[in-house]
């Protein structure tokens, strides 16, 4: 039923995202010139990192050796960041939650103020002290397990987002009260993938694809289209990984998707996803089954993902709207795709998809 992208796919290990290009003679010829630095085949490595595979592709020529440093820098922020590794700086401030502030790394305060500025904007959609919710039900993992309703109750009234204390002056982050913890495991992997492109340009990189387990990012120009753009397919979110409904074409962009086909509990005939609503302590409950964001950062996309899941397609897209260089693919439960504004004309649905494109005005 769904078509896969097969031929020209560059297919990135469990990602939501696809990325391809075109190959045909007319866009080499037109690109002799641009592509006198550029190579057809790219310097790559994968490596599995943070539980995920992590990939990151090259096409300078002489430019093998950045990624080296490309990895050298994901693995310290891994180190500062993962959330469920004793000794990273997130699980010293969760330790110490209404015990005393922590100092933490310039890295670490960076993303935490980021965590905190799209949580209050989303007014808690994306919610950085979700972390009480997400440890109970602990979905994604061998023990996960839904949680008696007396549990749920007790860890929401750990989960407040406005006593997140952040400390400039003395870079430290504190915890009012104890049992509080920050999840940043939704917007972590954006923050990450923005760091490995700085790198890249810092080191003269101007064409590259990121892709750090469903975060890509892809930089400057595809040697191997005439438009210079990056063919993405967007990961259908009621089928298996790597059938994808359609593509869109970008470049220095990132492309991020949340949806409800990427971790899930099974209890019985009851299927709960791991995009947490910080009110019920439940899993978020509408009409979106998944939502990919275009946007200039990573860590843009990754936390408006999760906020805009958050709000339903009809809310969802009039944030989206209301927000600068964002645009959203939503895919919904009834098998409807809703494009924002911005990606009018360049979302290319699959010829044989049973999916429809519909205007957000016929939504009720």
């Amino acid at each position: 039923m769904k078509k896969k992208l097969t031929t020209g796919v560059v297919l990135l290990a469990f990602t939501s995202l696809l990325v391809a290009g075109c190959s045909d003679k007319k866009a080499e010829k037109s690109n002799d010139t641009k592509q006198e630095k550029l190579v057809k085949e790219p310097y790559s490595e994968r490596q599995f990192l943070m539980g995920t595979y992590v990939q990151v592709k090259i096409y300078n020529e002489g430019k093998e050796d950045v990624l080296k440093k490309a990895f050298d820098r994901i693995g310290v922020l891994d180190r500062e960041i993962t959330v469920n590794e004793k000794g990273s700086e997130v699980d010293d401030i969760n330790e110490q939650a209404g015990i005393k502030p922590v100092k933490v790394s310039s890295d670490v305060y960076d993303l935490i103020k980021a965590a905190v500025h799209y949580t209050e904007d989303s007014n808690g959609g994306f919610d950085l002290a979700i972390g009480p919710i997400t440890q109970l039900w602990h979905i994604g993992f061998d023990d996960a397990r839904k949680p008696e309703q007396s549990e749920i109750d007790q860890e929401l009234k750990k989960v407040d987002y406005k006593k997140v204390v952040l400390n400039d002056k003395d870079q430290t982050v504190y915890l009012e009260e104890k049992g509080m913890s920050l999840d940043l495991g939704a917007i972590a992997k954006g923050y990450i993938t923005d760091e490995v492109v700085d790198v890249l340009k810092e080191n003269g990189v101007t064409s590259a694809i990121v892709d750090l387990g469903g975060n890509v990012y892809v930089l400057g120009d595809n040697p191997k289209s005439e438009s210079g753009n990056w063919k993405v397919g967007i990961q259908d979110p009621n089928e298996a990984r790597n059938t994808v409904v359609g593509t869109v074409e970008e470049k220095n962009k990132s492309l991020v998707t949340s949806g409800i086909y990427e971790r899930y509990l099974k209890v019985g005939d009851d299927v709960y996803h791991h995009l947490f609503n910080s009110k019920t302590g439940y899993p978020f409950d509408n009409d979106i089954a998944g939502v990919t964001i275009v946007s200039d950062t990573s860590i843009a996309g990754d936390a408006l993902s999760t906020a805009v899941f958050s709000k339903g397609v009809k809310e969802g897209m009039a944030y989206v709207d209301s927000l600068d260089g964002v645009d959203a693919i939503f895919i919904t439960k009834e098998d409807d795709i809703y494009i924002s504004k911005g990606l009018q004309g360049n979302f290319k649905l699959n010829e044989d998809s049973p999916y429809k494109v519909k205007d957000i005005k016929e939504l009720n």
